[in-house]
């Protein structure tokens, strides 16, 4: 039966991958992902042959109409991702709306994702966060969507690049002030895994003393009170 499955990979650590979804990689007919060359490493090493397509932030928009069409006609097809959930800040979730839209069966699996790891790993409350995948570009987008963000006094989470981490905390001491907690979750479940926490202008020098800023990175925010912004 036709199936699209929406299938975590390893954020790091290669064994974080589940069984269920080796078992799907290989029954499947076809294989969805970002970045063929990086997802050829993760499935040759798990002895994985199956024909890949490139699907990716730019071109998902062609791309869909021809998975849509394979996935009619009757294959299996699992999206993956470069690393960690296909959808959550990755390409993903308008095949699978379309997917569902046209009436196809859609199985997610559960598994690797930086948010929640970066989440729990934290030590902040986790009773309820916001999740704000990567912010906007500009200075005065990111002022507006970190203060709303805040007003629902939960912890907050956004994934930033190496480049732009200290101007964007900068901007978040400006919202949020000096002692704001935070935390930077980079390299997560990598060997070279780091959790840098204290508050806001603390985790700002830590990072300025760094020689190089490389890695994915993960920020989180400490429950702030709304009435403080």
């Amino acid at each position: 039966m036709s199936t699209l499955f929406i299938v975590p990979t390893p954020i790091g650590n290669l064994e974080d991958i589940t069984l269920r979804a080796l078992r799907v990689l290989k029954e499947s007919d076809i294989i969805a992902c970002e970045d063929t060359r990086r997802s050829l490493k993760l499935l040759n090493y798990f002895g994985i042959s199956k024909p890949l397509i490139s699907f990716y932030s730019y071109n998902q928009q062609y791309k869909i109409p021809q998975l849509i069409e394979k996935l009619l006609s009757g294959k299996k097809i699992a999206l993956i991702s470069d690393g960690g959930t296909p959808a959550i800040s990755d390409p993903g979730w308008l095949l699978l709306k379309e997917a569902i839209d046209k009436g196809i069966k859609t199985e997610v699996l559960p598994g690797a994702c930086a948010l929640t790891t970066a989440l729990v790993g934290s030590g902040f409350n986790t009773d309820g966060f916001v999740f704000c995948g990567f912010l906007k570009r500009k200075k005065s987008k990111i002022k507006k969507e970190l203060a709303e963000a805040g007003a629902m006094g939960k912890t907050i989470i956004f994934y930033e690049s190496p480049h732009r981490i200290i101007k964007t905390l900068e901007i978040c001491s400006e919202v949020f002030g000096d002692d704001a907690p935070v935390c930077i979750a980079r390299e997560l479940t990598k060997s070279f895994e780091e959790f840098i926490r204290g508050s806001c202008v603390e985790v700002i020098k830590k990072m300025k003393e760094k020689e190089t800023i490389l890695g994915e990175i993960t920020v989180l925010i400490g429950f702030y009170p709304a009435q403080k912004l």
